[in-house]
């Protein structure tokens, strides 16, 4: 894994730990948590810190963005509607023609291997853009 940063500035992951230690509650306990799953599905993604303080995790390109909400953390993924979702984890943003959501809400588990092949068909995608 690695993270964009300037030399002497604090890092995207530093960004993204001390965001997920400033949240202290649920929200950063299921920041943590699918950040844990993203980097263990794909161990070459680039961690970023985009637009004023968003976690980003790309690989060829945006994967998905971590947002955090009142009721939920938003996990939102750039071209999630060329994603084929068999366990139906996308449940916001289904109208739209590129992104997907997952809204993830205090207490509520994400399935973690769907979650993972959703993650590895994220980069496959953004891969099989770049080879072309």
């Amino acid at each position: 894994m690695t993270d964009t940063g300037d030399r002497g500035e604090m890092s995207a992951s530093q960004r993204i730990d001390d965001r997920i230690a400033e949240l202290g509650d649920w929200h950063g306990e299921t920041l943590a948590r699918v950040r844990a799953l993203i980097r263990a599905a794909d161990p070459d993604i680039v961690e970023e810190w985009k637009w004023r303080g968003v976690p980003v995790w790309s690989h060829d390109g945006i994967i998905c963005t971590g947002e955090t909400y009142k009721q939920v953390v938003k996990l939102t993924f750039a071209r999630g509607a060329s994603l084929e979702d068999p366990a139906r984890l996308f449940n916001s943003s289904l109208d739209g023609n590129t992104r997907r959501a997952i809204d993830l809400r205090e207490g509520v588990e994400i399935d973690v291997e769907p979650f993972k092949a959703l993650i590895r068909a994220a980069v496959a995608l953004n891969g099989s853009r770049k080879r072309r």
